[in-house]
């Protein structure tokens, strides 16, 4: 990394910054066009003062694993800042009555906090092993699964606004449903709530044993690697799962398994997949996207919405 290089506007930063970074380099789909800046902060409070240096109509995106997000062929304008491997601090501390509480950073894997959760002998974590983003992307949609939320949990977040500045947050600043999270006007103060971010928070889980928590954890990835497509490069589910239906469902009752447009592909282990059988673009997979929306639409009378962010420009 850099020691205290200048970003673009002549801030000193102790961080990584980099041009026309790929981003298939940093999404699971393993496609998409470049980024125009990339920054990867050393620290906390290095990202606090890189965000401050920026001018506030400078375009950030804010990415973990890259496991939600398509990003299209033309790139992105703006500057990415790439959190995995960054804010990655995990520890055991006090919850609000004395209790022992879980403190995570954004950039933490999800697999690894349930792993380093059940070494310490929690119960209830074992779910986010399922959930292939970072801590801060699973707080951004509600991540979850197994019958269980991310937000089931949380006691307190840490947000950083477009300032830098540090917020503390509870669950009541917060509208939570399924794979939707939103800041209330009323927690706004003033700022626009697209422009925060999630950089830690603060979990409780109930007293367990690590024996049976690993157990558990053993038993959900067998699932997991039985039911979904984890060889081949995809962001998980494509798709929200409409009331009272299931998404994998309604695409299997089109036939659309295994429907291909360029190397992008319907899974055939799971249909609420999309996997890239090797060269597939940002194009090919926005281009399925659509298609698998317009024939469950025709055929089965229900708009599929999307779980995965779309964001950059078409080539």
């Amino acid at each position: 990394m850099n020691n205290l290089a200048q970003n673009d506007f002549g801030m000193p930063v102790r961080g990584e910054l980099r041009y026309q970074e790929p981003m298939q380099h940093h999404t699971s789909w393993r496609a998409g066009g470049c980024a125009q800046r990339a920054y990867v902060p050393a620290d906390l409070a290095d990202l606090s003062r890189f965000l401050r240096s920026n001018p506030q109509d400078e375009s950030i995106h804010v990415v973990g694993l890259g496991s939600n997000i398509l990003v299209r062929d033309g790139g992105l304008r703006g500057t990415v800042i790439l959190l995995h491997r960054a804010l990655n601090g995990m520890r055991v501390t006090a919850g609000p009555d004395g209790e022992a509480a879980l403190y995570v950073e954004a950039g933490v894997a999800a697999p690894n906090v349930a792993a380093f959760a059940a070494k310490h002998n929690f119960d209830g974590a074992e779910f986010l092993a399922g959930i292939p983003g970072t801590l801060g992307g699973a707080l951004a949609m509600n991540a979850g699964c197994y019958g269980a939320e991310i937000w089931d949990s949380v006691i307190t977040v840490t947000t950083m606004a477009r300032d830098g500045s540090l917020h503390e947050r509870t669950q009541q600043d917060y509208e939570i449903g399924y794979r939707s999270v939103q800041l209330r006007p009323e927690a706004q103060l003033g700022m626009d709530a697209n422009q925060e971010w999630f950089v830690a928070a603060h979990f409780v889980f109930r007293a367990g044993e690590a024996v049976a928590s690993e157990r558990k954890i053993k038993e959900l990835m067998e699932r997991r690697l039985a039911s979904q497509p984890l060889s081949q490069p995809n962001a998980g589910s494509v798709f929200r799962n409409p009331i009272g239906s299931h998404a994998v469902r309604l695409i299997e009752a089109c036939g659309l398994p295994g429907l291909t447009i360029g190397d992008a592909q319907v899974s055939t282990k799971h249909a609420n997949f999309i996997v890239n059988l090797g060269k597939a673009t940002a194009f090919d997979i926005e281009a399925l996207i659509e298609k698998v929306q317009r024939v469950v639409k025709q055929q089965q009378g229900i708009q599929l919405e999307r779980e995965v962010r779309i964001v950059g420009e078409l080539a």
